[in-house]
């Protein structure tokens, strides 16, 4: 589908109605009580460089103070930023990329994370190269770069100790970096490989999945020693993506087709619910208290609400296309990546 092109989804009893979070289902979701949804739109954005397999992208950023969704085009060896008002893609090239073997197959890897820094300032993570590098979210040039001796994979910024925290899984550690020079100052080891990030400055804990050990680990920000160590149970896949809560006290997982709600000061699972699977990372919107999961094996946005209690409750599921994931909230819209389609798929609730 072209740039622009669109359609609408009717989800006003079809696709509306909520379920309790202590009643998981399995596979698509089957909905009781059907309630009235707001119409929802889906439309794509064509992203440049796209080859006959599409482009790789894996984490998406979005960056309220310039109103841009930040995608990292691996394979393309770019950034692309989307302005969210007028769908314009701007390009950053100039990424180193590489050729990698993996299980018999090759592909080509770049650009794959962001985090946002301090004000003026968006940090690129780079598989291609090793690198870390901070780019000028006004004019995008890039500044600063630091290199690594393992690849890196989730990136992000620790305000209250001006540090970068990097997972590099393949070599079970996660890497601190100073924000200013971006050079190395600890490597943490780990018995598993971490997935996922989350920060908590308020009390200075960093959060990561040990994917292969199926484990959620807080870890402390000044002493990096494990403060906690939660059994989320996602099973053989292992847990994904997560999310902090800010003032409540939730860190939101992601399995392969299900949400945790973990109670941070207890370790306690406080909400589970099933959804579509093909569940890599996952947002939230604060002020709406909704969670957002792309299933990209179903092909499928699950929207669900986060109540106070930490119970998760499906609002509704969209379908988008199968390999959509990793969706980013953004002034109102949602933003999954679709690689095989070289594009962004876009979910937005229509005003009325």
């Amino acid at each position: 589908m072209s740039q622009g092109s669109r359609f609408v989804l009717c989800l006003v009893v079809a696709c509306g109605g909520a379920r309790s979070a202590d009643k998981p289902y399995s596979g698509s979701p089957q909905r009781e009580s059907p309630q009235p949804e707001p119409e929802l739109t889906i439309s794509t954005i064509a992203l440049p460089g796209g080859t006959a397999d599409g482009i790789a992208m894996d984490y998406l950023l979005f960056d309220p103070r310039t109103h841009a969704v930040w995608v990292p085009a691996g394979n393309t060896g770019s950034v692309d930023v989307v302005d969210t008002a007028t769908a314009k893609v701007t390009r950053i090239e100039g990424f180193a990329t590489q050729e990698l073997e993996r299980r018999g197959t090759k592909r080509t890897v770049g650009p794959s994370s962001a985090t946002l820094g301090d004000a003026g300032t968006v940090y690129v993570g780079n598989r291609g190269d090793f690198s870390i590098c901070a780019v000028d979210e006004h004019t995008l040039a890039k500044r600063t770069c630091g290199t690594l001796d393992a690849m890196p994979d989730g990136i992000a910024f620790v305000a209250t100790t001006h540090e970068v925290w990097v997972t590099t899984p393949r070599d079970k550690s996660i890497r601190i970096l100073d924000a200013t020079t971006l050079a190395q100052k600890a490597r943490l080891p780990f018995e598993g490989e971490p997935e996922g990030f989350a920060v908590d400055g308020a009390h200075g804990r960093f959060y990561t999945n040990l994917e292969d050990k199926d484990q959620t680990l807080a870890i402390a920000l000044d002493t990096h020693a494990i403060a906690a160590t939660w059994q989320p149970k996602c099973g053989e896949d292992g847990p994904h993506g997560l999310r902090f809560v800010e003032g409540e006290g939730r860190l939101l997982v992601a399995c392969s087709a299900e949400l945790r709600a973990i109670d941070t000061a207890t370790g306690t699972v406080v909400g589970t619910l099933a959804v579509d699977d093909g569940v890599d990372d996952l947002d939230y919107d604060a002020a709406t208290h909704t969670v957002y999961a792309g299933g990209a094996k179903a092909g499928a946005l699950a929207i669900a609400t986060l109540a106070p209690t930490g119970a998760l409750a499906l609002r509704t599921h969209v379908p988008t296309r199968p390999g959509a994931r990793n969706g980013v909230v953004a002034d109102g819209k949602v933003y999954l990546a679709h690689g095989k389609g070289s594009e962004l798929v876009v979910v937005a609730v229509a005003k009325r």
